[in-house]
């Protein structure tokens, strides 16, 4: 079962990796089950939630989960809906070279800090391994269609975090 998966060129039908949908369809689950059962029901881990007053959390959350959402929207728009061509390298894809995974490991992560699940780290570990290796894997495949160009791109715009 091969994945076509979001990369910032359109329409690139040769960045695919394998079980990538299913993969994150799975650790939304556990993340989700985790993170509920742990932050509303049993609290093994959520002690640290009595430490930092509810209004601090709730702000640094919203903060953090607008954020994610906010890059994550931005590269889907410049992706899907404005249809430039080729290696896309303004907008939000100035500033990182994969937004829109960012924005999905900021925005379980704002979960997480709204809550402070301790256990909830876990999974999000697993996400966050799963975005690198798939920004892995399309950096591979942006690389041997764009060659000298994306290899200026990335010498010149971060991987992860933005300058």
């Amino acid at each position: 079962m091969r994945i076509r998966m979001k990369s910032n060129v359109r329409n690139d039908a040769d960045a695919e990796l394998p079980h990538a949908h299913l993969l994150q369809v799975i650790y939304l689950i556990l993340f989700s089950t985790l993170w509920f059962l742990d932050s509303f029901i049993f609290s093994f881990s959520t002690f640290p939630a009595s430490l930092i007053p509810l209004a601090i959390r709730l702000i640094i959350a919203i903060s953090v989960l607008a954020l994610g959402f906010s890059m994550t929207s931005l590269g889907h728009w410049l992706l899907f809906n404005k249809k430039l061509p080729g290696l896309v390298t303004t907008g939000i894809f100035a500033h990182v070279r994969h937004p829109m995974y960012l924005g999905y490991i900021l925005a379980y992560l704002g979960c997480i800090v709204g809550t402070m699940s301790l256990l909830s780290i876990i999974p999000w570990l697993l996400i966050t391994h799963l975005y690198a290796k798939m920004a892995n894997y399309e950096e591979q495949k942006l690389e041997q269609k764009f060659g000298k160009e994306y290899l200026e791109y990335t010498r010149k715009v971060p991987k992860w975090i933005p300058r």
